[in-house]
């Protein structure tokens, strides 16, 4: 029976969603290690993406394949066991041929940027410091020049194999007390990808770059023109949209 799972998590002491051989810390490896136990066999999980070390989820989903049973008891297993920086917000059964991943249209990422961190003490494990003066109208005309379908292999630390094509349908960026936030929302996300476009619009809110570089950076479809990749701390996957 196929089951869609609901996942928050901070990220902070783990080296991502993926599985890894070289270590058990990791959002997908814990959760796997809880239903084989409940299955009494190897259990493999799939997340509808791969967040980064370091980098916190809302609203992360995931689909597993498991012997039918009712979906609450199954949350309440996972609950029981799984570590306190890990919870299962819904467990529900789904089509056969739901897949978290393949069936997903939209993702949506916050990038929370701390202007005041004195005014976060309780959330500093999830905003990045930004003390520096920021021009928010530059980043909103930079932003601009991102938004729709591009090539973004500048904003990738990998290189891809496929395409790097992808189609983003908003960045918001919003000033709040001692904070300023920003909203992405897509069809999909290279790696790093938040992490960079974040970064480039800080070097434009700082007067690094100009928001008239931005087209550019796209053309040259090289990592190197493109700015800093942000702190992972600041990121969370708040949405996927099906």
């Amino acid at each position: 029976m196929n089951y869609r799972l609901l996942i928050q998590y901070d990220g902070t002491r783990y080296y991502g969603w993926q599985r890894q051989n070289s270590t058990d810390a990791t959002i997908q490896g814990k959760i796997e290690v809880v239903l084989s136990r409940l299955e009494g066999r190897p259990v493999e999980i799939h997340g509808a993406g791969r967040t980064d070390a370091g980098v916190h989820a809302l609203g992360q989903v995931a689909n597993v394949h498991l012997t039918e049973r009712p979906a609450e008891e199954i949350r309440n297993y996972l609950n029981r066991y799984l570590p306190e920086d890990i919870g299962i917000i819904e467990v529900k059964q789904v089509s056969e041929r739901f897949h978290s991943r393949l069936n997903a249209s939209e993702k949506v990422y916050v990038y929370r940027l701390a202007t005041d961190p004195a005014l976060h003490v309780f959330e500093r494990k999830y905003m990045t410091p930004c003390e520096e003066p920021l021009d928010l109208g530059a980043m909103k005309e930079a932003a601009a020049y991102l938004v729709g379908e591009h090539d973004f292999q500048s904003f990738c630390t990998k290189k891809m194999k496929k395409s790097s094509v992808r189609k983003l349908e908003e960045i918001r960026l919003e000033q709040l007390l001692g904070e300023i936030r920003i909203t992405y929302r897509g069809n999909g996300f290279l790696y790093n990808m938040v992490r960079i476009l974040t970064g480039t619009l800080l070097e434009v809110g700082i007067g690094k770059l100009s928001p008239e570089d931005i087209p550019a950076i796209l053309e040259a479809k090289e990592r190197q023109k493109a700015g800093a990749t942000a702190p992972a701390q600041g990121l969370c996957l708040k949405e996927v949209r099906y």
